[in-house]
Parts: C-alpha cells; structure tokens; sequence
C-alpha cells in the first residue's frame, strides 16, 4: 500500500473575505467616515464657491457689456462715463501679457538655476540657509514689494534705461525718451522677484525627487555633473518646471497692489518697454474701483471676469502638465 498523499489546505478561513471587504469598502470607524465627509463636503465646498464667483462675475459684467458702444475686447478706450459709455481691455490685456512675458523670460532661468545648485552644487551647510532666505521672499506682502519698487527699484532703473536706448534703442522696443522709468520693463522685474520663490521652490523639489539609479548610471558611463544634469535631471523635471513656471504665471497675472504703485499708465499701447503706457487688469481694477460709479464698477467687474478665465486656464494647465507626469510619486528623493 502506498503511502497517503499529505494535501496542504491553503484556503483562507471564512473570517477573511469579510474582513477584506471591510478594509476594501474603507470608512468603517467614526473617524473615517467623519473625515470622509469633511473632505467630501470641502471639495464640494470650493466648486460651489468657484461657481458662485463665476456666476457673481458673469452677471455683473454683463449688466455693463449691454451697454458698452465699443467692442470690449478691442476698444483702445476706458471711459465708462460717456453717454453711451465706451471701454474695452483692448490695452489692458496687451499691458497684463507683456508684463507677464518679461517676468517669466526672467525668473524662469534664474530660478531653474537656483533650484540646481541648491539639488546638485551646492554644500550642505549653506543649501539650507538660501532654501531658507528664498522661502522668505515667498512671504513678502505685495504692498511691501510695491513700496520696494516705487522707492528704490524705479530710481535705480535710469542707468539701465539710458544703456538699453544707447545700445538697443534702434530696435524701438528699448528707446526711451526720458522721464521716469515707470514702465512695463520696470513692472516686468518686479513680478520676476516677486514670482522667483515658487518657481524655484517647485523645481527644487521635482529635481530632489529624480531618480538615483538616472545620476548613477549616467555616472557610470563617465558623465561629468553638468552632463548628468542635462541627460538626466532636466528631462526628467521638464514637465514639473513648466508647471512651476506657470503657476508662477498666474501670480504675475493676477498682482496688483505690487504694479499699481510702480506702473504710470497713460490708457495707450507702446511699442517701447521704457516708456509708459498700458496697464493691467489688476492695476486697473485697484486704481479705479474707488471713484467709480456702479455702472464703471460693473465695467472692471468684467475686466475681473476676463482675468478670473486667464488664471483658471493657467492654472488647469498648470495641473494637466502635473498630472501627465505619474513617475515623480515613485521617484527617490
């Protein structure tokens, strides 16, 4: 007789599938399904908040767009007491997107720099320090950047206009013919500073979240530093410092108390960096919500409406280009 063959049972008990439904199903404990709920009722918080903004926007700024004799998005004109009143964000959009233009061609270089030499240059002992002085640029109220601007930035600025116009002035996008340099140049270097910390704090962390087994290997293959930053570190962070940078973007966009005290418009569009003109929809808002009546109140309400779309397809952007990159959740840090 042959000796019985020994079967091993390997078959959960019966307690277990009941068990792995509930881990399954989650939100089991009181605690769970609480915070479940005030994350749920949060979320749908904000999309009840963002809708009532949009709506709040959109009736206000037709009210006013009913009555406007001019075409509102190419009117070179904002006077909203005529009779039929007449303004468009013809200038307005023009000043927002070259102001915008200059601070990110900047702050861009500058902060992509920054950010490597702190990941991959830069001691230990003092990579802590900068993060920490950059962290506090971060902190600085606008209103403190403006008066920065308007008392020490824009006196300084004379001497860099004068060079601009000597050397480049033929080109007539650096003539200048004096006055004070109030411009969209000036306006343009001080969103730069002031949008230099997120996109540096940003691509700090995309470039700390490569992974080691890229900058090995390509060390391995007798890559100098500076070639595994380009092979390795700035592919894979591409994507994370283009939504750096556009997040920047939406600050430099939407800033206001900052450009209204450094910017002197004159309502016109000028092909020159260096001399006055233009404006804002931030700044226009600031300067002249004040002493308006309710019909130009409703008129730079649309304006807001036109820049609350800007920054919403900035910032959707911003997150698409995040969300194609799922690799930086695995990554080392």
């Amino acid at each position: 007789m042959g000796t019985p063959t020994q079967t091993t049972d390997t078959s959960p008990p019966a307690s277990q599938p009941a068990v792995d439904k509930r881990a399954a199903r989650g939100a089991t404990r009181p605690g769970d399904r609480i915070f479940l709920g005030l994350s749920r009722g949060s979320g749908i918080l904000l999309l009840v908040i963002m809708a009532a903004i949009a709506v709040f926007l959109t009736y206000r700024a037709s009210l006013a767009i009913s009555k406007d004799q001019g075409n509102f998005l190419t009117t070179f004109q904002w006077d909203t007491n005529l009779v039929p009143p007449n303004f468009g964000i013809a200038v307005l959009a023009f000043g927002t997107v070259v102001s915008s233009i200059v601070a990110m061609v900047i702050a861009v270089p500058v902060a992509v720099a920054i950010a490597l030499f702190l990941t991959h240059y830069a001691p230990r002992r003092i990579r802590g320090p900068i993060a920490y002085v950059i962290d506090l640029l971060a902190a600085v109220p606008s209103i403190v950047y403006g008066l920065w601007g308007a008392l020490v930035l824009v006196p300084h600025m004379t001497g860099l206009f004068g060079w601009l116009n000597d050397y480049f002035g033929w080109t007539g996008v650096f003539s200048w013919e004096g006055g004070a340099p109030r411009s969209m140049l000036t306006v343009g270097i001080l969103l730069a500073i002031m949008i230099l910390p997120i996109i540096t704090n940003v691509s700090r962390e995309v470039f700390r979240q490569v992974p080691q087994m890229h900058e090995e290997a390509a060390l391995a293959l007798g890559a100098t530093r500076w070639e595994v930053i380009r092979m390795a570190v700035i592919p894979f962070g591409r994507s994370g410092v283009i939504s750096a940078s556009m997040l920047g973007l939406g600050r430099a966009l939407g800033e206001t108390m900052a450009v209204a005290t450094v910017l002197s418009p004159t309502f016109d569009i000028q092909a020159s960096l260096l001399d006055p003109g233009g404006g804002t929809f931030a700044q226009n808002i600031a300067s002249k919500f004040g002493e308006a009546t309710e019909f130009g109140r409703d008129a730079l309400i649309a304006s807001g409406l036109v820049l609350f779309v800007i920054t919403l397809l900035v910032n959707g952007a911003a997150r698409a280009i995040i969300a194609r990159r799922k690799e930086y959740s695995g990554a080392n840090a």
